[in-house]
């Protein structure tokens, strides 16, 4: 029996090698997704809604404020009455002035307050830096309103008149937080042997924290003065307990004018308001950054 074998086709080229095959030509195709790096529709949904109802009631306010009729529903034509009328307000004019008073002072109070505390929170070897530190938590964790009772009632159980005293104390008291929380990971970050090897060189410690901690620090305490201008100058609950009669901040004035029906020219004092928050608070995250490339630049230039 003879068995027969099955001969290939020879596609060997005429060298003898062996011929290469045609390549066939498939459209690309794309890779699937995994779930992880699927857009998640769901929650891009959620956060649209959340920022559109935070942002129109905020975006009516600033259009209503360049209506040229008094309405708060049907807009007409551009105009800047109600802005007019505000800077015409000898009350509305007194309140801004004490807000920007109240806010310098509680600026500069909180600031000169929470940069000794956070250098001695830092600096210190005892367990009061860390209990220190656990205290400051407190005031930001506590809301504001139990916080504003609680000084009311300090200034009336003290036999203090409130007034803008009162406002001021109570502001600088509730911003020494924010300043000591702001500035205390900073100094944590400063090396000390920098400050020690300037009162090797013959300095003292008061000459070594002003010419070397003070500086490195400048930064982070110039936007944490501009973080507290901002905060204080919108506070309402504070300033509201702690205020007297007359002049009022321009939180509580714009309160007590709205309880008797919104005015436009409320929505215009509500928009300066709003522009100037978002200014300050621009500054004060554009500030770190400022002087660090600032800083680079010297590195680089060798000065």
């Amino acid at each position: 029996m003879t068995v027969r074998q099955a001969t290939r086709p020879d596609h060997s080229a005429p060298d003898g090698k062996p011929a290469e095959r045609p390549a066939t030509s498939r459209p690309p195709t794309k890779p699937r997704r995994r779930g992880t790096d699927r857009r998640p529709r769901f929650a891009m949904a959620v956060t649209a809604a959340f920022f559109a109802l935070l942002y129109i009631p905020i975006g009516v306010v600033v259009l209503f404020s360049f209506n040229s009729q008094k309405s708060l529903t049907v807009f007409k034509d551009f105009s800047l009455r109600w802005y007019k009328d505000f800077f015409a307000d000898d009350a509305l004019i007194e309140s801004l002035g004490m807000s920007l008073q109240v806010s310098l002072v509680a600026m500069v109070g909180s600031l000169v307050l929470g940069v000794a505390l956070a250098l001695g929170m830092v600096r210190s070897r005892s367990r009061f830096g860390s209990l220190a530190g656990l205290i400051m938590l407190v005031p930001l964790i506590t809301p504001e309103i139990v916080t504003g009772v609680a000084a009311m009632l300090l200034f009336k159980g003290m036999g203090i008149t409130l007034s803008t005293g009162t406002v001021m104390l109570a502001e600088i008291t509730f911003s020494i937080s924010y300043v000591t929380v702001i500035l205390r990971s900073r100094i944590a970050a400063l090396n000390p042997e920098v400050e020690e090897a300037a009162m090797d060189l013959g300095a003292t410690r008061w000459q070594a924290l002003r010419l070397v901690t003070l500086p490195a620090l400048l930064p982070s305490i110039l936007a944490a003065a501009v973080l507290i201008f901002a905060l204080v100058f919108d506070d309402f609950v504070l300033a509201y307990f702690t205020t007297g009669v007359d002049p009022q901040p321009l939180s509580v004035r714009i309160y007590s004018a709205i309880r008797f029906g919104v005015q436009p020219t409320i929505n215009a004092v509500g928009t300066l308001m709003l522009a100037g928050s978002i200014g300050l608070i621009a500054l004060a995250l554009a500030i770190p950054r400022l002087f660090g490339r600032r800083g680079g630049l010297d590195l680089l230039s060798g000065k």
